[in-house]
């Protein structure tokens, strides 16, 4: 009766029947793993005894066994960190690529609008391939056109008859038609098939496929042109140092990460900034996955300004607006983050054109009267150089350059409209512009930026270490020895956080009559004073309720 009770039951209920077995063989499993893992630490040889079981079995090399998804949740969370060491998972890899994927876009019609970019994103094969199809497509699109014509018009049945105009002479095929319509749009025309002037239609079709044609060629060639030009290669020669070092830097806790240029044509107007990537959680409970906050490697100082000629140590002062303020040795592995860096430039053959003689004759004017104290108008060095000359100079800062920049900006724009508003003097106003733009255009170039990225995490920050020195004097020239480029040596760190530091330090500068007696001293004074003022307050409430009472 019972066996066919239970042949009666549904799936659902033989498996909450189950559950209690399962839960016990579960529970079994995780005792015997972490007493293993328990043996391993020790050193000892393990041999699986079951005291429960009495089973014996041989001594093996013990691989973690690979437990359900509900064993692993039920072991205790210290185990799991011990057991298995978390890969921190790059957000830029050493190479400068971004490890994100972009997943479930379903606006795919926005790669379409911008067709352009989409198409000197792609890679070179796929790039090819368009390149390749889009002009075969093309060709038997129109070859097939000039087929039909021929065909509607009865060219077939007439070839060799030299009484019969045809629309096309010497067409007699789909291959023909196909050979006319590259020559045509390919404007090479040897000759033997032409056109006749018997043919409208033939000549509408002619037409149209020159301007097709040219409209493909220079929306192809284009885009070729463009990928060709990007100075994404010119990334490849400017290296970073492997490992990021924190080491003391005239009294400080600095961060410290090296950078180089193989090239003897160097970037123009280098820069250099830097993000720690780090998840965080608010105050209200919200949790930020991979929270990106600055790092200031010299922006306010103009350090961040590079002239890459040799490789350079950037710095970051550890102080109180430092995300490592509080971060010490022994905590600065487990921290799970990552430093970000970028370096950014122009390419030398693409950068900006020199300047003027009139401008170098106003800088050093302004250079020459800055030093006997007399003040200049920067406004004349404004109108006639380029704002990143006067930046690079240490004349102007970045951010008046960046406010200067905004308030051109805004006036353009006040302009625009008072334009508009003017009806009469429009034509003028124009001609005017047209010849400004021109004598502008005439010394600019295309600027080609170029970036290169690389990021460090906690594994790869060494406490305690500074980078060997790459740079020798010799015979007339300095010298750069790239095969020390990444490598370290040991100094004498102290271990605190930098936090810790600033606190040691201010306690160092505190007076030496301060001792523990004098501290004792100060607080049993304050506490007989509290004690004078509690009676005083007591004796004035005593009197108050004596005249209540008297009046009473």
């Amino acid at each position: 009766m019972l066996e066919t009770h239970l042949l009666e039951l549904s799936y659902e209920e033989k498996q909450l029947l189950e559950k209690p077995k399962r839960e016990t063989e579960m529970a079994k499993l995780t005792e015997s793993m972490i007493y293993k893992l328990h043996k391993v630490e020790m050193g000892t040889n393990v041999l699986e005894e079951d005291s429960m079981e009495q089973d014996i079995e041989s001594p093996v090399t013990i691989h973690q066994p690979k437990l359900p998804k509900q064993a692993r949740e039920d072991l205790p969370k210290n185990l799991n960190k011990e057991c298995a060491k978390r890969k921190i998972q790059r957000y830029v890899r050493k190479d400068g690529k971004c490890n994100v994927h972009h997943g479930n876009v379903r606006e795919t019609y926005r790669y379409l609008t911008d067709i352009f970019t989409t198409l000197v994103d792609l890679k070179w094969r796929f790039n090819l391939l368009i390149f390749v199809m889009v002009y075969t497509v093309t060709w038997l699109f129109f070859g097939m056109i000039w087929w039909l014509i021929a065909y509607v018009r009865g060219d077939m049945d007439h070839i060799g008859d030299s009484t019969w105009t045809p629309c096309v002479s010497n067409l007699n095929g789909f291959v023909s038609a196909f050979l006319f319509s590259i020559e045509t749009e390919t404007t090479i025309g040897y000759g033997y098939r032409v056109i006749t002037d018997k043919c409208p239609e033939g000549i509408i079709l002619l037409l149209v496929q020159s301007v097709l044609g040219s409209i493909v060629n220079a929306f192809m060639v284009g885009c070729m042109f463009v990928k060709i030009s990007q100075p994404k290669k010119r990334a490849e020669t400017l290296v970073f140092s492997t490992n990021a070092v924190i080491s003391m830097r005239d009294g400080k806790l600095c961060l410290m990460f090296r950078v180089g240029d193989l090239r003897n044509s160097h970037i123009v107007e280098a820069s250099i900034r830097a993000k720690l990537i780090k998840s965080k959680q608010t105050k209200e409970g919200e949790f930020i996955p991979l929270n990106q906050t600055d790092i200031n490697v010299g922006y306010y100082t103009g350090d961040d300004r590079l002239f890459l000629v040799s490789p350079l140590i950037i710095s970051h002062e550890i102080n109180q607006q430092s995300p490592f303020w509080e971060i010490s040795k022994a905590q600065l592995p487990k921290e799970e983050l990552e430093i970000v860096v970028i370096l950014e430039g122009m390419v030398e053959a693409t950068g900006p054109n020199k300047p003027n003689n009139l401008c170098i004759s106003k800088v050093t004017e302004y250079k020459s009267k800055e030093n006997k104290g007399t003040s200049l108008d920067i406004y004349t060095l404004q109108s006639l150089c380029e704002l990143s000359l006067l930046t690079s100079l240490g004349i102007m800062s970045i951010r008046d350059r960046s406010e200067l920049e905004g308030k051109k900006k805004k006036k353009k724009k006040k302009k625009k409209k008072k334009k508009k508003k003017k009806n009469k003097n429009k034509n003028k106003n124009k001609n005017k512009n047209k010849n400004k733009n021109k004598n502008k255009n005439k010394n600019k170039k295309e600027r080609m930026t170029c970036q290169a990225r690389s990021s460090y995490i906690t594994s790869e920050i060494l406490w305690g270490y500074r980078f060997t020195p790459v740079l020798t004097l010799e015979d007339g020239f300095y010298e750069v020895d790239y095969n020390s480029f990444h490598e370290t040596y040991e100094t004498n760190t102290p271990v605190y956080s930098a936090k810790e530091l600033a606190e040691m330090a201010s306690r160092a500068e505190l007076p030496l009559t301060w001792s523990v007696s004098s501290k004792l001293d100060q607080h049993a004074e304050l506490e007989t004073e509290e004690e004078e003022k509690n009676q005083e307050d007591q004796n004035e409430r005593n009197v108050g309720m004596a005249d209540f009472v008297n009046q009473g």
